[in-house]
């Protein structure tokens, strides 16, 4: 029971990412600055979770703790991601964050956590891996696109800092619902003062959209999930849904909006599904093997 509630929890979280990459792009094109989103993300979420703050036991953990905790999720991902959407397509981003997770999530948690799979499920992570690109197409990858890229492979680096934190230093829900605003508000809002800001000129309803999707949404629900996820199955397997986000994001695209979906987005799909039926049977094996010995 304990796992099926992760893994719901883990398409939750798959199901709020993508909304959040078309948010943010359409956030990043208003009167709002990359600044102002992350700063609205993180003082609603205070907000909303101030009550805790004040009884929340802040020695449990120490300073670095926190600090690598908080920021991997917090405003050097937020701005990483938000500068990278000005450059790509909300699709591309998907893939260059989103996909590159379970490669880093594999790679950090052999290193670190000494968590091992077997050589099906890293080939299903390989898969999906390469899935994730095939969606993306050649148009990606050009000259033109390098700062983009660099700012979201980047991105893609400080979530997964934060998934290991969470993972490797035991963090609940509650540290992290807590944590992450308080720490990024109170480093944040001091730099956004020397930043491009056009908070003046935005709409209510910029702020408004803005504020209950990236606030309360995100780092709030999301959060919570995410973290549950994390502590019960696992960094690479929450990575893994996390590849999902650009094929959501491409099928509800078809199914709302009536984009079309192109031969490398269908063979993108096909392959990321391949991949986790594939890596979802690896585990099953893998589980049936340590209850026979």
């Amino acid at each position: 029971m304990t796992n099926l509630r992760a893994y719901l929890a883990c398409m939750f979280i798959v199901c709020a990412w993508s909304g959040w990459i078309t948010i943010s792009r359409y956030g990043v094109h208003s009167n709002l600055q990359p600044a102002d989103i992350t700063l609205i993300r993180y003082v609603t979420a205070l907000l909303c979770v101030l009550p805790l703050v004040v009884r929340h036991r802040w020695g449990k953990y120490k300073l670095h703790q926190y600090l690598v905790m908080a920021l991997g999720i917090g405003c050097p991902y937020t701005m990483l991601s938000f500068y990278g959407l000005k450059e790509l397509k909300a699709a591309h981003a998907g893939v260059l964050v989103n996909g590159m997770l379970p490669v880093l999530g594999a790679v950090a948690a052999w290193f670190i956590l000494r968590q091992r799979v077997s050589v099906l499920r890293y080939g299903a992570i390989a898969l999906i891996f390469i899935a994730n690109f095939v969606m993306a197409g050649g148009d990606t990858f050009s000259a033109g696109h390098t700062l983009g890229i660099l700012l979201l492979l980047s991105a893609a680096i400080f979530y997964t800092a934060h998934m290991l934190a969470v993972r490797f230093w035991h963090f609940e829900w509650r540290d992290v619902l807590v944590a992450v605003p308080v720490v990024n508000t109170v480093l944040f809002l001091p730099l956004w003062f020397f930043l491009p800001t056009t908070f003046s000129q935005a709409s209510t309803w910029e702020i408004l959209s803005q504020a209950g999707y990236q606030g309360i949404i995100v780092n709030i629900m999301a959060l919570i999930c995410s973290t549950y996820a994390i502590a019960r199955i696992g960094t690479i397997t929450v990575s893994i849904f996390m590849s999902f986000v650009p094929v959501s994001t491409a099928l509800l695209a078809w199914l709302l909006l009536g984009e079309s979906l192109n031969g490398w987005e269908l063979c993108g799909i096909i392959g990321c599904s391949v991949g986790l039926f594939i890596y979802a049977w690896g585990q099953v094996v893998e589980n049936r093997k340590r209850t026979l010995c």
